[in-house]
């Protein structure tokens, strides 16, 4: 019965990474006529609207007592989502992958720091392998800091901010209650940046937008699932199928060729999630 739960962990995961994927490629479709603003706010509202009528059904959800940590949950989800859109729009789709897998590293960080958990040699080590390989993809040698791959660096360090949040929250809030908030707070704090650079999308556009929001809707459901299914130690190094998926996809319609940079970087970060899962699994035996 584990096995089962485990193994349905692992292909919501890979489903989730397919979804990342689409994504993606909808922000590279989208980027020439359409900001990340605007982007921002209707994938919160698309979002919003498909789970409106699971959350009225259940509205004992919503009961929570930690409003001002919902709003700054979604504050920083929505500069995530904004610098990501950003760097995917003016650099290579699968360097701005590699580098979005930062995020672990910084919260391995967070906790040592703010939530007092203990550092183990493997965790260290992961972290010395996993903002190296990130070095190497930003590649700072060249001496000027690509703009794109900079939002992308932001973009990992706020959602590393929202999962240290989530630790301290998960404690009291329930996973549904987490992601309802999120898309009821994030729709107005979307909509005042995007009331700026307000766009007027084609039907075609406005159906790539829809679906831009179904999947991130979906996705927070289907990642909510697989970690009650299995240990997050086992399933979050999945989402590293995202990296050959968008490779291919950046190779095969854009015409992108990652660097060896690119490359090298992604395996000594993919060696550094290995350790960070190992650590993961030793931890949990200890206990």
């Amino acid at each position: 019965m584990v096995q089962r739960s485990a193994g349905l962990a692992i292909l919501i995961m890979v489903f989730v990474a397919v979804l990342g994927t689409v994504d993606a490629v909808i922000v590279r479709i989208l980027a020439q006529d359409i900001h990340p603003f605007f982007m921002g706010f209707t994938r919160s509202i698309f979002g919003l609207l498909i789970l409106l009528p699971w959350i009225i059904r259940q509205p004992k959800i919503l009961k929570t007592d930690r409003y001002w940590l919902h709003i700054l949950r979604a504050a920083l989800k929505l500069v995530a989502l904004i610098s990501l859109f950003a760097a995917l729009a003016n650099a290579g789709l699968a360097t701005v992958t590699t580098i979005s897998f930062a995020a672990p590293f910084f919260v391995i960080l967070g906790a040592w720091l703010f939530l007092s958990e203990k550092l183990r040699a493997a965790r260290i080590l992961a972290v010395i392998f996993g903002f190296g390989g990130v070095v190497i993809v930003l590649n700072p040698a060249t001496g000027s800091l690509n703009l794109a791959l900079g939002f992308a660096l932001l973009s990992a360090v706020a959602t590393a901010t929202i999962q240290l949040i989530l630790k301290y929250m998960g404690r009291s809030e329930a996973a549904d209650t987490l992601v309802a908030w999120n898309l009821i707070v994030t729709v107005p704090l979307a909509l005042i940046p995007a009331i700026w650079f307000w766009a007027n999308p084609t039907a075609y556009q406005w159906a790539l937008l829809a679906i831009q929001g179904v999947n991130g809707a979906a996705a927070q459901l289907l990642v909510t699932k697989a970690f009650q299914l299995a240990d997050a130690s086992l399933i979050a190094p999945v989402d590293f199928v995202r990296l050959p998926l968008v490779g291919a996809i950046g190779f095969l319609f854009f015409s992108e060729v990652p660097s060896y940079a690119t490359w090298i970087g992604a395996a000594l970060i993919f060696l550094a999630l290995m350790l960070t899962t190992y650590s993961g699994r030793t931890t949990a035996l200890i206990r």
